[in-house]
């Protein structure tokens, strides 16, 4: 394990990282600061200090607000599987937080709107006029 890696596994989040990785994640421009600090706030009573929790506690437009969180990459998923007494398989499915992910949108370096590898796209340097259509005949 890498040293930024153990760091950012040994670190608990704050209120004021996830609100910014929440805001970086999701829509830098479009999200107002204090609605992405009640997602914060909201999805930290979820998990306090654990690391993961257990799927069975959210409710339906809960879980709506871990995928869209999925989707940034800022949550992700986990399945255990155990027999019970009966022999039937029971599934167990949990939420993590990325925090290597969290810790690169605090930085704003891992964008999912930006480029990978850091340049510019082509269609960067086109002027509006180059948008603009025009009728051939």
């Amino acid at each position: 394990m890498m040293k930024s890696e153990k760091l950012a596994h040994d670190t608990t989040l704050t209120l004021d990282e996830l609100t910014l990785a929440i805001r970086n994640g999701i829509d830098k421009e479009g999200m107002p600061d204090d609605q992405a600090k009640q997602m914060a706030q909201h999805i930290l009573n979820f998990f306090g200090y654990s690391e993961r929790i257990i799927d069975n506690i959210l409710e339906p437009e809960d879980r709506d607000a871990f995928y869209m969180l999925e989707d940034t990459g800022i949550l992700t998923t986990e399945r255990e599987e155990t027999t019970l007494y009966d022999g039937r398989e029971w599934r167990i499915h949990y939420w993590l937080f990325r925090k290597e992910r969290i810790f690169e949108l605090i930085d704003d370096s891992g964008s999912l709107e930006g480029d990978v590898t850091g340049q510019l796209s082509i269609y960067d340097e086109l002027g509006e006029d180059a948008w603009q259509r025009s009728r051939v005949d």
